[in-house]
């Protein structure tokens, strides 16, 4: 099967269900969804419809139930309007994707927060050390100050 048609097929399954969603199913227990994405096997056998649901776990809860009480309605509708010899069987997932992003967004919020406060810290912070951390050579062009020709203690040598 191409796979190109396929993509077809699973925008065409996306567009019918978030219609009927919309329109046909009055379902009390279907909350506000929105469909995602749909993904179809290869050989159109399944399309997998993505969902999200605003609202509490409980209203998340019940939109999944009334979608699979819906699933035959929408299936048939589905075969109907796509002509396909063999309608996919469809199953409802809760796509876990804007949740997510919604946690990023709050961790990336946490995170702006607390940059902001370790700089209003800073403002006024000085250097432990001094100035200018660096060693300058001295006149004789030695940056360390010490003679080269002698060893030395400081780099694990002893006089003895």
């Amino acid at each position: 099967m191409d796979a190109a048609r396929a993509r077809k097929i699973a925008d065409r399954i996306q567009q019918i269900v978030a219609e009927m969603l919309e329109r046909r199913i009055k379902d009390p227990r279907l909350g506000f969804v929105t469909v995602t994405d749909t993904r179809i096997t290869n050989d159109l056998s399944e399309a997998t419809v993505f969902y999200t649901v605003f609202g509490s776990e409980a209203e998340r809860a019940d939109s999944a139930t009334a979608l699979e009480s819906a699933k035959g309605l929408i299936r048939s509708e589905v075969g109907r309007q796509t002509g396909l010899r063999h309608t996919p069987t469809l199953m409802f997932t809760h796509d876990p994707l804007p949740d997510s992003a919604r946690h990023l967004d709050g961790l990336l919020a946490e995170a702006k927060v607390r940059d902001a406060e370790i700089a209003k810290r800073a403002e006024g912070a000085q250097h432990a050390g001094d100035a200018d951390p660096y060693r300058k050579p001295d006149e004789n062009g030695d940056e360390s100050g010490e003679n080269d020709d002698e060893p030395s203690e400081r780099a694990g040598y002893s006089a003895t």
